[in-house]
C-alpha cells in the first residue's frame, strides 16, 4: 500500500495554446499533483530527506508551466509528470492535472483540464501465480496484449497504485 502526497491549486502564468494571442498575452494555469510513495520511514524519523519534498514538486511544475511555450497543455502536463518521475526515484506514481481556466472557448464553462499519469511498472503489486498456469487477462487488458501480472502504466483516478 502506498501513501499519497498532494499539491493542489499551484498557480502559474504561462504562454501555452495554439492561438497566437495565447502565446503573446499568456494566461493563468493551475496545477494539481498527486504522488504515490511510501513515507512511513520519513514519518517515523521526521526526516524530509526520506519523502517527496512538495516544495520541489512546486518548483518543477512552475518551471515547466512558466517555461517555453507549448501548443498543448497535454504536452505541459506530460512534461511535468515525466520530470517528477525522473526526479524522485522512490516515487511509485504521479498524476498531474493542468487546468486552463481561461481557455479560448466561446461558451460558458467552469474549467478545462488534462491529466497525465505515470507509474513505475515494478511498483505495481500483483498476486503471484503458480508457474504452471498462464497469466490471465482482465477484461480491460484483453485488447492490449497485457497480462494482469504485468500491471498497467497508471493507476485509475482515486486509487492507490500500491494496492493494484
Amino acid at each position: 500500500m502506498a501513501d499519497r502526497i498532494e499539491l493542489t491549486g499551484l498557480e502559474c502564468f504561462g504562454y501555452h495554446g495554439v492561438f497566437a494571442e495565447e502565446k503573446r498575452t499568456g494566461q493563468p494555469f493551475i496545477v494539481d499533483i498527486i504522488c504515490w510513495s511510501e513515507f512511513a520511514e520519513a514519518a517515523a524519523h521526521d526526516d524530509l530527506t526520506k519523502t517527496i519534498n512538495y516544495a520541489e514538486l512546486a518548483d518543477i511544475a512552475a518551471g515547466i508551466v512558466e517555461g517555453p511555450s507549448r501548443d498543448l497543455i497535454e504536452t505541459v502536463a506530460s512534461e511535468v509528470a515525466d520530470t517528477i518521475m525522473a526526479s524522485f526515484a522512490d516515487l511509485h506514481a504521479v498524476e498531474v492535472t493542468v487546468h486552463k481556466p481561461k481557455a479560448p472557448i466561446p461558451r460558458t464553462f467552469g474549467d478545462v483540464a488534462v491529466i497525465a499519469r505515470r507509474s513505475r511498472k515494478h511498483a505495481q503489486i500483483s498476486v503471484p501465480r503458480p508457474a504452471s498456469r498462464p497469466a490471465s487477462r482482465s477484461a480491460s487488458q484483453a485488447g492490449t496484449g497485457q497480462t494482469a501480472a504485468q500491471g498497467i502504466d497508471a493507476p485509475p483516478a482515486g486509487t492507490n497504485p500500491g494496492t493494484q
